[in-house]
């Protein structure tokens, strides 16, 4: 097998808009994401750290970075996933966020494994 399969992370996510936590008069939109994370290569790997970039509408870009997700570093073995629910909070009702988590596998090889840029958006905002 290619030497850059075995290092490989898929990263899925869906969104939704948590209405009753967003102040729309005070321009405070909240959303809740699922990521799924599934060790799609050939060799068990650890998600060690994280690091978003999340922009809203205006271009405003805030940074977040820190270890693990959720209070955990999971150690998947090849074909496991991990999944988790977490928030994100903008000042626009669309935004997107993107970034890439840190993995160390068993072999002590570090890599990203990126997180596909995904869209936040209030319903009945985008068409």
């Amino acid at each position: 097998m290619a030497e850059s399969k075995k290092y490989e992370i898929s990263v899925t996510t869906r969104v939704s808009f948590v209405d009753e936590q967003s102040d729309v008069d005070h321009d405070r939109y909240v959303f809740a994401y699922t990521i799924a994370i599934a060790n799609t290569g050939t060799v068990p790997s650890q998600l060690i750290s994280r690091h978003w970039l999340i922009t809203d509408a205006t271009g405003k870009v805030q940074e977040v970075k820190g270890l693990g997700v959720v209070g955990e570093q999971p150690l998947l073995k090849p074909g496991e996933k991990f999944e988790y629910t977490s928030g994100a909070s903008i000042s626009t009702p669309v935004g997107t966020m993107r970034g890439a988590y840190q993995m160390v596998a068993e072999d002590g090889t570090k890599f990203e494994a990126p997180i596909p840029e995904f869209t936040l958006s209030m319903p009945r905002t985008l068409h």
